[in-house]
């Protein structure tokens, strides 16, 4: 029998609507999380305060909330001298996210990039295929073990790495993947690219291909660049398609960091997102509870 997750995959192709969740990092420092402190230690450490963050995700609307183990990777968590405890992280970053969660919701596990280049591009040790493959089936397992019902592939730089990824998962069990990209907006040529110059379209045709269930864009410049992004994805593909990008651009003033967008204003992008043909949407650095509350409120508009 398949996992509840595939439910998210026969709803949103029946044409509804659903709703992601919000940053993490954004409400880790709020909590107290430093600077180049691990975030996925918090599964261990700060349980109560991650757990109140998916809380507050789901409160807030989503129908989705993802687990705190964007780092979740052995390669990733080798840079802070704690690799032997990737099962450990990964699965307690799981369990606190599926406590939250309520009956109706889901909880997606959200597997990052590693840091780490391909050794096609590398001017130091490169990562192969294999090493890839490897190190995020490990975490995609103990995120199943966990109980997640769907994976997020998230915020992937260049295309190798995604369909590592994607494939790991794919192995690993028999849950849904989602799979999104970073894209830089070029002002000079008015176009959305990969930081290695794939577009949308080819970003699309390349992580279905690998075997992804749903598709589309994180982080980035904003909802408004989001928009056309969404568009020229749904102009070659009819899967699902989602999309959570940042509040806008970060501003820096001395050692504060915040984002330029509020709730009110980043949610009246999200009809034309939808227009453009998204059936996932929430949203990413610099965004709380309050903008997925706003963003929640204009899919709810839609709903029949």
């Amino acid at each position: 029998m398949k996992g509840r997750g595939w439910e998210v995959i026969q709803r949103v192709k029946a044409g509804e609507l659903l709703v992601f969740d919000g940053g993490y990092g954004t409400m880790l420092f709020a909590a107290g999380l430093l600077n180049g402190a691990c975030p996925e230690l918090w599964n261990d450490t700060h349980a109560g305060v991650v757990g109140d963050i998916h809380k507050g995700y789901f409160d807030a609307g989503s129908d989705i909330v993802e687990t705190n183990t964007f780092g979740g990777t052995r390669l990733k968590l080798d840079e802070y001298k704690i690799g032997d405890r990737t099962r450990e992280l990964n699965v307690k970053g799981a369990r606190l996210a599926r406590q939250a969660a309520p009956a109706h919701a889901y909880v997606a596990g959200s597997i990052g990039p590693t840091s780490r280049l391909p050794l096609d591009y590398a001017l130091d040790n490169g990562v192969t295929d294999e090493d890839y493959e490897a190190t995020f089936r490990e975490q995609a397992e103990a995120l199943a073990e966990g109980g997640v019902d769907l994976f997020a592939v998230e915020t992937m730089m260049f295309p190798q790495e995604a369909t590592a990824a994607i494939r790991a998962c794919k192995a690993a069990t028999d849950l849904p993947v989602m799979a999104t990209m970073f894209f830089q907006y070029e002002e000079g040529n008015d176009r959305d690219r990969t930081m290695w110059g794939e577009s949308p379209a080819e970003v699309a045709k390349s992580l279905l291909a690998a075997g992804a269930d749903v598709v589309g864009m994180n982080c980035g410049r904003g909802p408004d660049r989001a928009i056309t992004i969404i568009r020229e994805m749904r102009g070659v593909t009819d899967a699902p398609l989602v999309a959570y990008p940042n509040a806008g651009l970060p501003v820096t003033k001395g050692d504060t960091v915040t984002y330029e967008l509020g709730p009110d204003e980043m949610a009246r992008d999200y009809p034309a997102l939808l227009d453009a043909g998204c059936n996932i949407v929430g949203a990413c650095c610099g965004s709380d509870p309050r903008h997925i509350q706003r963003i929640a409120e204009v899919v709810r508009s839609r709903k029949k």
